[in-house]
C-alpha cells in the first residue's frame, strides 16, 4: 500500500512540473522575442548632435613665461614642453581673493587653473588664478595630503591584516 501511494505522489508531481513546464516555456518565448517596435527603441541609442564636443577640464600650474594681450594668450613653459592658453569672454580671471582681468596675467607671475582642449588643439582657459596659493587654499591642499595619507595607509593596514589573519594562513599552508 505504501508504495502504491510514492508512485501516486510521484506521478501528481510529475503531472504538476509537467503542466507548469508548458507555461514557462511558453513565457521564456515570449520574453525572448519582443515586439519589434520595442527592440528598435531599446537599441536606438541617443547619437550626439554634429556640433556637440565632449569637455573634460584639466587643471594647470605654473609660471608665466610670456603674454600677448593682443591674441589673449599666455604661455608657461614647463620640462620639456610649452603650453600657450587662450583666454575668452567666459574665462574666470582671479589675482588673489579679488577677480582679475587679462592686465592681471603678467610674466613671472605664478598661475593655475583649469582648461579644455578644442577640436583645433587650441587651449582655453576655463579658470585662471594669478598668484601663489592664498592660506586658505594651502590649508585645503595640506588637508587633502592628510586625508590621501590615511586612506593609504588604513588601505595598506587592511592587506597586512589579511594576510596575516589566521584563516588566510591556514588556507595557504598544504594539509599534512
Amino acid at each position: 500500500m505504501k508504495h502504491t501511494s510514492h508512485l501516486t505522489a510521484l506521478s501528481c508531481l510529475i503531472a504538476i512540473l509537467l503542466g507548469v513546464l508548458p507555461v514557462s516555456q511558453t513565457f521564456a518565448k515570449k520574453k525572448a522575442t519582443p515586439s519589434p517596435t520595442a527592440s528598435a527603441t531599446a537599441t536606438a541609442k541617443p547619437s550626439p548632435s554634429p556640433g556637440a564636443k565632449m569637455v573634460r577640464v584639466i587643471p594647470f600650474h605654473g609660471m608665466i613665461s610670456a603674454v600677448d594681450a593682443k591674441a589673449k594668450t599666455f604661455t608657461i613653459a614647463g620640462k620639456g614642453k610649452t603650453r600657450v592658453f587662450k583666454i575668452s569672454d567666459q574665462s574666470a580671471i582671479s589675482k588673489g581673493t579679488a577677480s582679475g582681468t587679462i592686465k592681471d596675467v603678467v610674466e613671472k607671475e605664478e598661475v593655475r587653473g583649469s582648461y579644455w582642449k578644442e577640436a583645433d588643439g587650441t587651449l582655453m582657459a576655463k579658470m585662471v588664478k594669478v598668484g601663489p596659493l592664498t592660506e586658505q587654499e594651502k590649508a585645503a591642499e595640506e588637508a587633502r595630503k592628510t586625508k590621501r595619507a590615511a586612506k593609504r595607509a588604513a588601505k595598506a593596514e587592511a592587506a597586512a591584516a589579511a594576510s596575516s589573519s589566521p584563516a588566510a594562513s591556514a588556507s595557504a599552508s598544504p594539509k599534512p
